[in-house]
């Protein structure tokens, strides 16, 4: 018999992705024009994208950085609430976020694993080296670590690259006793195929959290539809008090 979480106390994994964001304000990646922020994806969201134009690439990326510096870009209610449960539940509680921003560590999360990569950090190409990053890039920025010209580029994972940290989050997600999925149209692999994962290989509860329904809803044990920002805190709020 599957244990559903209110008479569980195990490991927690949480996947998160653009839904969650969304409410703070920040541009959801995928749209029904192929088009983010007005640019195509395949020209600022590829390898073979930046090798054509990396001016275009880096140009765009300095401007989504420079977002989160807006005042108005704050952590919201849901990454509050993930927080909260990550400090008060009596097992490791870990976020694996889709999203590229910094807003689960500014709601207070620690265990949060990038498996696309941060805005707010650069990588080399020659070195392989990744850097903390608060400032606009361009062809001519140096390396901070070899000091090579132009060779720095977003710690971002683009289309045709693996994402990161997938040893860590697979063994994760094989004992953990709860899998929540927020925020997420499950429309991208592997992460879409996270929940086929834990069915097929624990006993874990499987809960989706989002606006409305994803491709994936019917793997899922538990299926909870609105705002992140409503339905999430209020989730966590039963599970610590079960």
């Amino acid at each position: 018999m599957e244990e559903s979480p209110k008479s569980s106390s195990g490991p927690i994994v949480i996947l998160t992705g653009a839904g969650i964001s969304a409410e703070s304000g920040i541009s959801t990646f995928r749209g029904s024009s192929g088009l983010w922020e007005n640019h195509r994806i395949e020209d600022v969201a590829s390898p073979e994208g930046f090798a054509r134009n990396p001016e275009l690439v880096q140009r765009f990326y300095n401007g989504r950085r420079n977002q989160l510096t807006l005042e108005n870009i704050q952590p919201n209610a849901a990454h509050k609430a993930l927080a909260k449960l990550e400090q008060e539940w009596p097992e490791p509680v870990l976020i694996v976020t889709q999203n590229i921003d910094p807003l689960h560590e500014r709601g207070g999360s620690k265990n949060v694993l990038h498996m696309h990569g941060e805005l707010l950090k650069s990588r080399c190409q020659a070195c392989e080296k990744v850097f903390d990053c608060n400032e606009d890039l361009n062809s001519q920025t140096p390396c901070p670590g070899c000091q090579q010209m132009g060779s720095l580029r977003p710690h971002v994972v683009w289309f045709g690259e693996t994402p990161l940290f997938l040893p860590e989050i697979f063994s994760a997600l094989e004992t953990c006793s709860l899998f929540m999925a927020i925020g997420t149209s499950s429309n991208v692999y592997p992460a879409a195929g996270f929940v086929e994962h834990i069915r097929m290989n624990t006993m874990a509860h499987t809960v989706e959290l989002n606006l409305e329904p994803s491709s994936m809803r019917s793997n899922f044990h538990e299926c909870i539809y609105g705002p992140a920002s409503d339905i999430v805190p209020t989730y966590v709020d039963e599970l610590l008090k079960a």
